[in-house]
């Protein structure tokens, strides 16, 4: 069972989505609780690659409300559990030209927290525009067949 926490609808925007990873959060347990209330924000994180470990930056995930002593940094690197193996497929991708690694979505998978890790390449403005485009197209191609069904 799969509960939604926070999708980064940025990177979807941004960047073509090439290949997705699923992987852990190394987190505290007063970050586990602001996540069950939906306190977080995926906007302008990313993935870095440092001595064979995913690490996740910029992630705001807010203070918990009712913690004290174990409350930390909103905005501290969280490390991400994923095997050696798939982060230097992931590390090769990412030195050649254009390609980053963004994490999508956040969300719990029974009881634990996971992160979808997509690796991306940017996408230019013409890009965004036709992206746009299609999407207001595929829009009207089915309103017009909701209300061809209707008629009917």
């Amino acid at each position: 069972m799969t509960k939604l926490i926070s999708t980064n609808k940025k990177a979807y925007r941004d960047y073509t989505v090439v290949e997705t990873l699923e992987c852990g959060v190394n987190l505290i347990g007063c970050e586990v609780k602001s996540l069950r209330k939906g306190e977080v924000n995926l906007a302008d994180s990313w993935c870095r690659i440092t001595n064979g470990t995913l690490i996740l930056v910029n992630c705001h995930i807010k203070n918990y409300d009712k913690g004290s002593y174990s409350n930390v940094e909103s905005r501290r690197d969280r490390r991400l559990l994923a095997h050696k193996r798939e982060v230097m497929r992931l590390l090769g991708k990412v030195k050649e030209k254009g390609y980053s690694v963004v994490p999508t979505k956040l969300y719990f998978k029974d009881s634990l927290v996971k992160v979808e890790v997509a690796l991306v390449k940017g996408k230019r403005n013409y890009d965004k525009k036709e992206a746009i485009r299609n999407k207001d197209v595929e829009r009207d191609v089915q309103r017009v067949l909701k209300d061809y069904s209707e008629s009917r």
